[in-house]
C-alpha cells in the first residue's frame, strides 16, 4: 500500500505547514478493512460486510527507508458465509481511511475461511 487518502494528505500538510487548528494526532489504534474494489483516495470503495467480517487491528514497526510493515499477523474473524472477492485493503485511524492499496492476490473467503495478512506483508511506503 503506498497510496495515502485525501484525508491523510490534508492532515499531513496542515501538520507540517503549521496549521495549528487542524493538527493530526497519531491514532491510538489502527485497523485494516477489506474491499471488493479500489476505495481510491476518497475511501469510497465497497467494504466487505456481513458473515462475521470486521475490521481488524494492525501494528507497524518503525519506518525505515520510507516504508513500514506490519509487525504481527492481521487475522480477521472466521467467515460464516461468503465475503465475495477481496481485492483491496485500507488502513483506518478509527473512522477515517488513511492508506489503501491493492492486494497482491485477490481472495474469495467462504464459510470457515480465515483471512490473514502475515507479519511483514502489509507495507506502507511514502516516496
Amino acid at each position: 500500500m503506498s497510496a495515502a487518502t485525501n484525508f491523510l494528505e490534508n492532515k499531513v500538510l496542515d501538520h507540517v505547514l503549521g496549521e495549528g487548528v487542524r493538527n493530526y494526532t497519531s491514532p491510538a489504534v489502527l485497523t485494516v478493512g477489506l474491499f471488493s474494489d479500489n476505495p481510491g483516495e476518497t475511501g469510497a470503495g465497497t467494504e466487505i460486510s456481513g458473515n462475521a467480517y470486521a475490521r481488524t487491528g494492525v501494528t507497524f514497526g518503525a519506518a525505515s527507508g520510507g516504508s513500514a510493515t506490519n509487525s504481527a499477523n492481521v487475522t480477521f474473524p472466521t467467515a460464516t458465509g461468503t465475503w465475495g472477492t477481496v481485492s483491496h485493503a485500507g488502513v483506518f485511524d478509527g473512522t477515517d481511511m488513511v492508506f489503501y492499496g491493492a492486494l497482491s492476490v485477490s481472495k474469495s473467503p467462504t464459510s470457515g475461511d480465515t483471512f490473514q495478512i502475515n507479519a511483514g506483508q502489509l507495507t506502507i511506503t511514502l516516496d
